[in-house]
């Protein structure tokens, strides 16, 4: 029987979201009948290390955020020699380090929103963009930090005396519109998500996570153009960065001038969220794959540099 260590919780601003993950994740692959064992992991990297001898078969990462996602524990398990699921090491940093990412994905010629880097001090003095701009912490993921600046909010200075993400920001053109998503297998997308967040305009971390905070459609209505260029743009980020596994991009979908309208990728993630509202289980199951098969899929597909 093939034994899996679960990682899991984490010590990113995305612990709460990867130990929802992970509880899904262990349930799921006792179902499906691998041995399954989980690891809270926490600051103690020797704890981990120590808990993972002798070494398992596979290791599913259900870890989010920085340490989880951005290449840290990848270099780990690949210096131990254990396959784990999702990307590698590459892979995860570049997609973590929007900055990084992005200059991959305009070199692929992907369609990407205006911006560029910032001190953080600037926004103090003056609007770096024209209104309405985003600014967004180079390495967080699930919308933390992110923040839309719209003309008479007067918030620059509050970002500033608030912020603990670097020193630097990225900032870029808001795209309005409709919030669109893609998860990928490897070289298949999936579908196509369209998201409406309830509480209001901003689909932000809150109305990601929290029971009832968002609704999904899936098929997207959109434009059929859109549809099609939406999953093509998704898997070639994906190869873009050379992941491997389950990734997930999320798009801006400007449709406010009519159609076809325009597509902006914002981002790929490399850890989509495994929780009771995450998209990729949709997409999965919209497609014919159940949870615990979306779940072996991934520790069957694992991986190392080791």
């Amino acid at each position: 029987m093939t034994r899996v260590v679960v990682l899991y919780g984490g010590i990113s601003a995305e612990r709460e979201v990867s130990l929802a993950s992970g509880i899904q994740v262990i349930a799921a692959l006792r179902e499906t009948g691998f041995d399954v064992d989980a690891i809270d992991v926490g600051h103690d990297l020797g704890a981990v290390i120590a808990a993972l001898t002798p070494k398992p078969d596979v290791v599913f990462n259900a870890l989010h955020g920085r340490f989880g996602e951005d290449g840290a524990i990848q270099g780990v398990l690949d210096w131990l020699g254990i396959p784990y699921t999702h990307s590698g090491v590459r892979a995860s940093s570049v997609a973590m380090d929007k900055e990084a990412a992005k200059a991959l994905f305009l070199s692929a010629g992907l369609p990407v929103a205006p911006g560029r880097m910032v001190a953080i001090e600037e926004l103090q003095a003056s609007d770096p963009l024209p209104l309405p701009y985003v600014v967004k912490p180079v390495n967080e993921g699930s919308s933390v930090g992110v923040t839309v600046v719209r003309g008479g909010d007067n918030r620059r200075a509050e970002i500033v005396r608030t912020w603990t993400f670097g020193p630097r920001a990225l900032v870029e053109e808001y795209i309005p519109g409709r919030e669109l998503t893609v998860a990928v297998l490897d070289d298949r997308a999936l579908a196509v998500t369209e998201i409406r967040a309830v509480a209001g305009a901003f689909y932000d971390y809150e109305s990601k996570y929290a029971d009832g905070g968002s609704r999904h459609i899936i098929p997207a209505p959109v434009h059929p153009d859109i549809y099609a260029q939406a999953m093509q743009v998704a898997v070639a980020a994906h190869r873009a960065l050379g992941c491997r596994g389950a990734t997930r991009c999320d798009f801006r979908y400007d449709d406010t001038a009519g159609e076809p309208g325009r597509l902006v990728l914002l981002e790929i993630n490399t850890q989509p969220g495994l929780t009771a509202t995450s998209l990729l289980p949709e997409q999965a199951a919209y497609c014919g794959m159940s949870f615990p098969k979306l779940c072996a899929w991934m520790v069957e597909n694992a991986a190392c540099r080791g």
